[in-house]
């Protein structure tokens, strides 16, 4: 980046503001207030029971060819077709701020030009956005598609939190064009960001791996990240288009614009942009159980606008990221109770009768199980403890802490002294005691079993020195420049190396040997398994509210392409009319794939419900939904021998029946005797040298080259077009494997082209029942 260029912008920021620069205004700013939007575009708020003009921009004259003075009090269909503010009131749902946006043409006669309308509620009123459609525009959803099919796939594929932050920000970049973008976690609600992935044109600085301060995104941004999940700023030197009245007089404050994507920005901001080398930005939400975990930040050279369209497909990719982030660590979460329950047995194994005396015995055992410097277990008033000296004054703020847990539920932290300071209590601690705590309550009344780390202290590379968060310039003071050049190192001091969740999933497997062994709580386990039912409920209600968002998008080009034809059919050429069907057959598809992949990971979180059924009770009910589909295909079922009975969860095995079967019929070769056969055989596995009795479905179809044999079951992968062998979303072998490997069995193919397939599964050591 030419540096005097970049000084000047230094010199010009520290030159807008006369005086001083005060943090505090900018912390406390209502940003949600600020009275404007970005003026290529502009604003309407209008009543929605009158349809008329509460609130207007001032640039609505140049943009819709009528003053804001002359909207004010008077229809909005002045300017707005009937039709588009009737179907503006229709898609803006009360109480929903998710905006809806679709193509119209608007203004006052002589002044018509296209423009993308978005549209949301607030406070009673329809916002409706005008952004302007440039001449030849046309809608590249099918583009957007496979660019966030892509994306999704490779979120699939990711297996940890850093391979989806890396995958963000190459995909983001891919769909935007912008020179930076990067993947930023917050360090705690309040706490200050790091880069952990960033994707960049060539000759940009590297950002990875440097912490910005808390600062840098204040408490009342935050909660707007948390609200709308993209935020698009076109061009750090727009001249702000004020809203007129500048109060309105129902509230006596200006017109909240929380969900308004044209909404106005902070001058603070934009002098951080200016002083970072920055022209365009956009900003997509990273959520946690509804919490903002992190953002991915995109900085442009130059001006940039976003369509509609882009701003949509970047949204759905920052949604399906949520998904992943909590599929990953639900996954993490179970593998980690798996890895760690052997080991907690292993220690509770070591405990008997008299507690205090054998915990004190193997301390080493108990500390070991979860990395911890100390041990301390508080039962009955009496505190018993190895390794780490705990002042009774800390061991009774623990307790109070243990007494407001739920039974089972495990609390940590790894910033024991902050945390303290903040609730108020005054707790002496040193530099050689606790910094961090590992705790499970114990009983009602605070009894507590806690494992302790001491402080290690964590170098971190600033990318400002936190402690001065601007600086003093020729005119005063300002937000700090970043860059390498300016990077600050620092220890953070105070903290503990931090509790993993292998750590969180061995004390949890601990507490509760821990409880049967010594307090015979009867009800133990079953307050645990009802903390696991509810946990599963809201991952399900999550799943149902992120199938929702995602699907929002789709619904609302779906309705604009219909309305579209619907109203204008008889004025579009046959080729506009084709391009509009093609949109609407694609967000079809798009809504089956998210309902296909929304089914796929359920399948993974459900549990199995193991029980004896017979295999031939289960085909007789998958042939109830596949049998007319095969005798329309003309495949003759085959059933040499009844099938034994199994030990394994009826509705999942008929899932994998009817898949196979459904497959059988589409991929019927051409000839006279179409079969498939469904019986069990001993067959060998691959890898294996001794057969094993396995369920087994035999067509004499097309046949599937062998390279293609791992391939075919991957998620989403059709080997051939979409429209060819009945359609489909490629999901069904994909839930095949799913539920074969969720009952611990073995799958697998032989087939070659011209020569049919053989699908093989086994249902693990509780298969076959004989």
């Amino acid at each position: 980046m030419d540096e005097d260029w970049l000084s000047r912008r230094v010199r010009s920021a520290e030159a807008s503001v006369p005086g001083g620069f005060d943090l505090s205004a900018c912390v406390t700013e209502r940003i949600h207030l600020l009275g404007g939007v970005q003026s290529y575009g502009t604003l309407l708020a209008v009543d929605a029971a009158t349809g008329l003009v509460d609130t207007a921009a001032e640039n609505t004259g140049a943009l819709l060819g009528r003053d804001a003075a002359e909207l004010l009090g008077r229809p909005v269909t002045q300017v707005l077709d009937a039709a588009d503010w009737a179907e503006a009131v229709e898609s803006a749902v009360e109480g929903d701020s998710v905006a809806v946006a679709f193509p119209v043409t608007a203004g006052a006669e002589p002044v018509r030009s296209s423009f993308d309308l978005g549209v949301h509620r607030r406070d009673g009123l329809v916002m409706l956005e005008f952004e302007p459609r440039e001449p030849g525009d046309t809608l590249r959803f099918a583009g957007f598609y496979q660019g966030v099919r892509r994306a999704l796939r490779r979120l699939r594929s990711a297996t940890t939190v850093l391979d989806c932050c890396r995958a963000a920000a190459r995909e983001v970049r891919a769909l935007t064009g912008y020179d930076r973008v990067v993947a930023y976690r917050f360090d705690g609600a309040e706490g200050p960001g790091e880069v952990v992935a960033e994707d960049l044109a060539e000759g940009r600085e590297p950002w990875l791996g440097l912490w910005f301060p808390a600062t840098d995104i204040p408490p009342q941004a935050r909660r707007l990240y948390e609200e709308n999940w993209i935020r698009v700023i076109a061009d750090v030197d727009d001249p702000t288009a004020r809203l007129l009245p500048p109060v309105r007089p129902a509230t006596g404050e200006p017109l909240d614009l929380s969900g308004a994507a044209l909404r106005t920005v902070s001058e603070f901001h934009l002098e951080y942009l200016r002083n970072i080398g920055v022209r365009s930005s956009m900003s997509v939400s990273l959520l946690r159980e509804g919490r903002l975990w992190g953002l991915i930040a995109c900085h442009g050279d130059t001006p940039t606008r976003l369509a509609p369209e882009v701003r949509s497909a970047c949204e759905l990719f920052g949604v399906a990221f949520s998904m992943q982030l909590a599929a990953i660590e639900e996954r993490e979460r179970a593998d980690a109770l798996t890895r760690s329950g052997r080991d907690a047995s292993a220690v509770a194994e070591l405990l008997d009768a008299d507690v205090d005396g054998s915990l004190l015995r193997h301390e080493a055992e108990l500390r070991q199980l979860v990395d911890a410097d100390g041990v301390l277990l508080v039962r009955g008033g009496r505190a018993s403890g190895a390794g780490l000296a705990v002042p009774s004054e800390l061991a009774a703020a623990l307790g109070r802490y243990a007494a407001r847990l739920r039974s089972g539920e495990v609390w940590a932290t790894d910033r024991l002294g902050e945390l303290l300071a903040d609730d108020g209590v005054d707790v002496p601690l040193t530099a050689d005691g606790p910094a961090g705590a590992l705790m499970l309550p114990l009983s009602p009344d605070g009894d507590y079993l806690a494992w302790l780390r001491a402080e290690r202290p964590l170098p971190r590379a600033w990318a400002a020195d936190p402690a001065r968060p601007v600086l003093v310039g020729p005119r005063g003071e300002r937000l700090t420049p970043r860059g390498s050049g300016a990077v600050f190192r620092s220890m953070m001091r105070g903290r503990s190396l931090p509790w993993s969740t292998r750590d969180e999933a061995a004390a949890l497997e601990m507490g509760r040997l821990f409880t049967r062994l010594v307090l015979r709580h009867a009800d133990e386990l079953t307050a645990l398994n009802d903390e696991l039912r509810l946990t599963n409920l809201d991952l399900d209600s999550f799943a149902h509210v992120a199938a929702h968002d995602l699907k929002e998008p789709l619904r609302g080009i779906a309705n604009a392409v219909t309305f579209t034809l619907e109203d204008a059919a008889d004025g579009l050429d046959a080729t506009s009319v084709r391009r509009l069907e093609t949109m609407r057959r694609l967000a079809g598809r798009m809504d089956d794939l998210l309902n296909s992949l929304l089914h796929y990971a359920r399948m993974g979180r459900a549990g199995l419900m193991r029980t004896d059924v017979s295999l031939d009770e289960i085909l007789d009910r998958a042939l109830e939904v596949a049998g007319p589909r095969l005798a329309e295909e003309g495949v003759a079922v085959l059933r040499p021998e009844p099938l034994p009975r199994v030990s394994a969860d009826p509705d999942r095995v008929y899932e994998i029946l009817l898949n196979l079967l459904v497959n059988a019929a589409k991929y019927a070769a051409d000839r006279p005797d179409r079969t498939v056969e469904v019986t069990m055989e001993d067959a060998v596995p691959p890898g294996a040298d001794t057969p094993v009795p396995a369920v087994v479905v035999r067509d004499n179809g097309i046949g599937i080259a062998a390279e293609l044999h791992e391939e075919v079951f991957d998620l989403f992968r059709r080997l051939h077009a979409p429209q060819e062998h009945g359609g489909g979303t490629g999901v069904g072998l994909a839930v095949v494997k799913r539920i074969v490997e969720r009952h611990e069995g073995r799958l697998w193919l032989r087939s070659a082209p011209g020569e049919g397939a053989a699908f093989y599964f086994t249902l693990g050591e509780e298969g076959p029942a004989d």
